[in-house]
């Protein structure tokens, strides 16, 4: 028995099998980057959703407010220039970010005839340009 016991050996890893086990972690590596792209295309699915529907709320409401103008209401929120013709200005909140500027002009005593002058989405807070980059101008040193 002691023949035997020293006779066993351990089967050798071959290259196939070598192969085999590279293969398989190939695949697993390419699966969870496969995952993980779909995650980051549903996120941006999502936020691209919310934002279509965030847009379309701001501007139902931009023609609410149209509406009861051109019904000769005052709604809040509206300011408004001019004496002949008269000139309609308000906004509407999209996000944090955003907000529809619309413009009209109401004409006619009625103010059912009405011109829109502007009806746009911006940005809601002001630009600031960021000069803290310390680029080289060209100097030598």
């Amino acid at each position: 028995m002691d023949k035997q016991k020293k006779r066993f050996s351990p089967p050798a890893v071959g290259g196939i099998s070598l192969l085999v086990v590279f293969a398989v972690l190939c695949l697993t590596v390419f699966a969870l980057l496969s995952l993980t792209t779909v995650q980051a295309d549903v996120r941006l699915a999502d936020a691209s959703a919310q934002a279509a529907a965030d847009y379309y709320a701001a501007d139902l409401e931009a023609q609410t407010i149209l509406a009861r103008l051109r019904n000769g209401e005052r709604p809040e929120g509206v300011t408004f220039t001019g004496s002949g013709l008269l000139r309609a200005e308000y906004t509407c909140r999209i996000s944090d970010t955003q907000k529809l500027q619309v413009s009209v002009i109401l004409q006619g005593i009625s103010g059912r005839e009405y011109v829109i002058e502007r009806w746009q989405a911006v940005p809601s807070a002001e630009w600031e340009s960021d000069e803290s980059l310390d680029l080289w101008d060209g100097a030598p040193f």
